[in-house]
């Protein structure tokens, strides 16, 4: 029952095949069309919440880059979204999304975070192999041992995921740890048991398992920043996305989603003298090339629809764990990482 519910939450709009979808790209139409898919709430919740994902932020008086300036945010400062406008200024080609942030003025949706914190309980059985847990809270500092005053790891943000190897109980703080292992570094952090959420082996399972693969495909459209999934001839999902930046274009043609893994810390580090970044936890990687080029979830951004990545295709994290779920080869719970050359879904990026 669960899949079957996912799969209806994922679906747009089942009178559009891919033979019409193809027609109104040709056709330069496919704009117009996307406004019938409700394309930018197809995924949406209630927000709630927002985390600002720079420093210096403007909070304007309305919803436009022209307004006054009411002050500035600080990085990750976390906030109350009492509305949102989809009619203010253009902040990319595809986003007039702004945030009534506090009752008091505007801010532009793309450099926000919508965030939620949901606390958890602690599960105490995590098998032996490990378990993929996310991030339900805006921002949690990781330590580098299970105490509350040890020294401080790296910070996790909501959406991220991470590799849960045991529980850990400390008597004499009464306190509960998550120890969560980062196969980059090869090194052990330890994340509050309340600000993560187990994922369920029932989130893990394969999407439309009886739907050959063979009819299954992704077609991503750089000049509309577009993922779109087909299962023969029917859309069965779309999403706004952000591409590789100039510079670190995403490769255009035809590819496999050939090696998967539920979450990677991602760096550049050691390879780059510019534009360095260093992202634990990136959620729900779907790889396409041997270079690292993947359909994964972003919770640095929400900028979708303006080309800013490394080459990567940028996703809000429930779009993204569609298609990581879709996607063939499926990851069982167990796996940190699955890697099987010549097969997969086929990817066509033009």
């Amino acid at each position: 029952m669960f899949v079957i519910r996912l799969k209806e939450q994922y679906m747009l709009n089942p009178q559009i095949t891919r033979r019409d979808f193809l027609k109104l790209i040709s056709s330069g139409s496919l704009a117009f069309a996307l406004k019938d898919l409700s394309l930018d709430r197809a995924l949406a919740s209630p927000i709630t919440q927002g985390r600002m994902t720079l420093s210096g932020l403007p909070l304007y008086d309305a919803p436009t880059f022209n307004a006054n300036k009411l002050h500035h945010f600080n990085a990750d400062q976390v906030v109350d979204i009492t509305a949102v406008d989809q009619k203010g200024e253009l902040g990319n080609p595809f986003n007039a999304a702004w945030y009534q942030v506090n009752n008091e003025g505007y801010t532009y949706s793309g450099w926000v975070q919508p965030v939620q914190t949901n606390y958890q309980k602690p599960i105490f059985n995590i098998p032996a192999a490990g378990q993929v847990g996310e991030i339900t809270v805006p921002l949690s500092d990781t330590k580098e041992a299970p105490y509350v005053y040890a020294e401080r790891g790296y910070r996790v943000y909501y959406g991220s995921t991470h590799w849960v190897k045991r529980v850990v109980v400390t008597r004499e703080e009464k306190s509960i740890w998550y120890e969560i292992f980062d196969f980059h570094l090869k090194k052990y952090f330890y994340v509050a048991s309340h600000d993560m959420r187990l994922v369920p082996d029932a989130e893990l399972t394969l999407l439309s398992p009886n739907v050959p693969d063979e009819e299954k495909h992704i077609v991503i459209d750089l000049n509309m920043q577009l993922v779109t999934a087909f299962e023969g001839e029917q859309l069965v999902f779309s999403q706004r996305c952000s591409s590789g930046a100039q510079g670190t274009e995403t490769p255009t043609g035809e590819f496999r989603t050939y090696h998967k893994g539920p979450s990677v810390h991602m760096t550049n580090q050691g390879d780059a003298l510019e534009k360095i970044y260093n992202l634990p936890g990136v959620p729900w990687c779907t790889f396409f090339t041997g270079s690292g080029n993947a359909l994964h979830g972003a919770y640095w951004h929400n900028d979708y629809g303006r080309p800013r990545s490394h080459g990567c295709v940028n996703l809000p994290s429930d779009a993204a764990k569609f298609f990581y779920r879709w996607t063939n080869p499926n990851v069982p719970p167990d796996a940190d990482y699955v890697h099987k050359p010549g097969e997969g879904t086929r990817v066509v990026i033009v």
